[in-house]
């Protein structure tokens, strides 16, 4: 019995997932790079940086590229969006498979970057530059327009809904003050109703803090 007990225990402990730990914050870069130029063989690879945070930023901006270059041979691209960089995709544009946004993407892996959008356009200048010719000059190209950006830490927000008595607002107003929150939002009225936004690894200690006070309710709009 004793050493079921004790299989059961171990089994038990052994099947036991930690959690991993909240992340609060991401890297990216702070501000477009624009026409980064590398030349191969008679090509001409030109390289842009965007930070994009949704689908319409994304698109926006292909469209913009493919409207500066209408006669490129090639717009390669790939991006990642998302906290961890969940949402992604590499286009290779007519290139042979994998050849040219599968290492503009690396690149975006080897920065640690997210919400990012690399766009490379070629000009082809009548020289083959075979498969792993290719591989490396889109690697290159996207190598060195992300060396020209600036990248930066973001620390994710949350917005936070405050309803409160009219009598309550220094209390609130001197809370929010405290964890640096910014209002987005104030109807005061007898019952009043705040809207602000805070780092969101903040949002446990202010819960706390409000859950404290009396005829005070809150929502947090994740």
């Amino acid at each position: 019995m004793i050493m079921v007990q004790n299989r059961k225990a171990f089994n038990i402990f052994a099947s036991t997932k930690q959690e991993p730990p909240m992340t609060f914050e991401y890297k990216t870069i702070e501000k477009p790079i624009e026409n980064t130029l590398l030349k191969e063989k008679g090509s001409k690879f030109i390289g842009f940086a965007f930070p994009v945070t949704n689908e319409k930023e994304l698109k926006s901006a292909l469209e913009k590229i493919r409207e500066e270059h209408p006669k490129a041979t090639h717009h390669c691209y790939a991006f990642r969006m998302g906290l961890n960089g969940e949402n992604y995709r590499a286009n290779d544009d007519g290139e042979p498979s994998g050849s040219a946004g599968l290492p503009i993407y690396n690149q975006l892996l080897a920065n640690e970057i997210t919400n990012v959008l690399v766009i490379v356009v070629r000009y082809y200048g009548g020289t083959k530059l075979g498969v792993s010719g290719l591989v490396k000059t889109y690697k290159e190209s996207a190598k060195i327009t992300l060396e020209e950006a600036s990248i930066i830490t973001r620390e994710l927000e949350i917005e936070v809904e405050i309803r409160f008595n009219f009598n309550q607002q220094n209390t609130i107003f001197t809370l929010l003050s405290k964890f640096d929150a910014k209002v987005l939002n104030f109807d005061a009225n007898e019952n009043c109703i705040l809207t602000a936004s805070l780092k969101l690894a903040q949002k446990e200690s202010i819960s706390e803090k409000l859950s404290e006070m009396q005829y005070v309710s809150f929502e947090f709009n994740d």
